[in-house]
């Protein structure tokens, strides 16, 4: 097959060594080009910018990869790259490799797995890779070689359509990891509070904080794959629709 035009996002911003580490992993695999925030953009979602203009710059900061920074969401930057830099859908789209797990119910609030979402909405094969490892220092050995590896395969077989993959690597060495496995995301949930503080000014301000409760004990979910050494593969997709309750709605007869 030709080369493979590969688009290269995340959520970190285009200045995080998790991006860094993830065009080093696809470099040797396809074309790339990296369109990525100018900034942290942690937890936007599929956010989208409508309010005010969005900016967008060549940066140089991967050698002779072309590289653009933009200041929307991660979604704003995978729109932007197919309408405006890529002129076309890319191949592969790979979003990440974010600072922090996106297992569980994160992957709802998550920049990094929302930009291989849009991918997804435009037919491109996407997916979203995370570490399990917040540290600026974390160690991304691991995460390169099986981003490469899950890439080549999604490269040489497609994903279903209105399917991406959900990638999360645990915390540890390369050697140390037993292999990859195929997951359904575990159902859990943060409880969360806002610390109260008040400012020099006597106003209140809030900080979000919680605790991630997991009740789930599956040994087929992606905690339980994390948790015991495996790098956990979950196919999400974008169609929100609960197709189990539309018997059950039928059935109250709204007529």
């Amino acid at each position: 097959m030709s080369t493979p035009l590969i688009l290269v996002c995340n959520d970190d911003g285009i200045s995080a060594p998790g991006i860094a580490a993830l065009v080093n992993s696809m470099k040797q695999i396809g074309q790339v080009v990296v369109v990525a925030p100018d900034s942290p953009q942690s937890g936007t979602g599929h956010a989208i910018t409508m309010n005010h203009p969005l900016r967008m710059e060549r940066v140089h900061l991967f050698d002779d990869i072309p590289a653009y920074q933009c200041s929307g969401t991660p979604v704003d930057c995978v729109k932007l790259a197919v309408d405006k830099v890529l002129h076309r859908r890319p191949d592969l789209l790979v979003s990440g490799i974010n600072h922090g797990s996106n297992s569980s119910i994160n992957v709802i609030y998550s920049g990094t797995i929302s930009a291989a979402v849009e991918g997804a909405i435009e037919g491109i094969n996407s997916i979203g890779f995370s570490l399990n490892d917040y540290g600026f220092e974390a160690d991304f050995e691991a995460s390169v070689y099986y981003s490469k590896i899950i890439s080549q395969k999604v490269l040489e077989n497609n994903l279903p359509e209105g399917t991406l993959l959900n990638v999360n690597i645990p915390k540890l060495k390369l050697n140390e990891i037993k292999g990859i496995k195929i997951c359904r995301q575990a159902k859990a949930k943060w409880v969360e509070e806002f610390d109260e503080r008040t400012d020099p000014h006597s106003r209140k301000y809030y900080w979000l904080t919680g605790n991630f409760i997991n009740n789930d004990h599956g040994e087929d979910t992606d905690e339980w794959a994390i948790k015991n050494g495996f790098v956990s593969v979950v196919p999400t997709q974008f169609d929100l629709t609960a197709h189990h309750s539309i018997s059950i709605l039928n059935s109250w007869n709204f007529q």
